[in-house]
């Protein structure tokens, strides 16, 4: 499982014109899923990004995880392309993205991990759809996290 996180000061999600979800300052998490993903994976990392201390403290350092920051938001996106491979050639394979009938209840689960290790509701785009995502990267702070790369990240 792969993820890219970014700080934000806002994120949206809007499909076919409509807005899904929205948040204020926190993160957008992007997802991509592969057949070998457990819920190893989706545990680490979960616990991951709950403790990251990328939020800054009251001396302006950044020292504090996104539990305690009051009024964040976190908003997950499915992103298969994350899983791309552009190796060879110059059009991408995404073969190692899963395919629906896992990356679903994955991604769900995802999901339902973080929202309980974060302690409050968790914003999502929709699996599969064709989606506008909207942000104001904070910092920047963006991340790559790759739960079969542990020790490279």
């Amino acid at each position: 499982m792969r993820i890219v996180l970014q700080r934000v000061l806002s994120a949206s999600v809007d499909i076919a014109g409509l807005r899904k979800s929205t948040i204020d300052n926190g993160m957008l998490i992007l997802v991509g899923i592969c057949d070998d993903d457990t819920d190893d994976d989706i545990e680490y990392l979960c616990q991951k990004i709950v403790k990251l201390r990328i939020f800054d403290d009251s001396e302006g350092v950044m020292n504090l995880p996104i539990t305690e920051v009051p009024g964040s938001g976190i908003l997950v996106v499915s992103q298969f392309t994350l899983m791309a491979s552009s190796r060879k050639g110059n059009r991408p394979s995404y073969i190692r993205a899963s395919r629906p009938e896992f990356a679903v209840p994955m991604y769900q689960k995802f999901v339902e991990r973080l929202e309980a290790l974060f302690g409050r509701p968790i914003q999502t785009g929709t699996f599969g759809a064709d989606m506008q995502v909207t942000l104001v990267n904070d910092g920047p702070v963006t991340l790559i996290l790759d739960s079969h790369l542990r020790d490279q990240f």
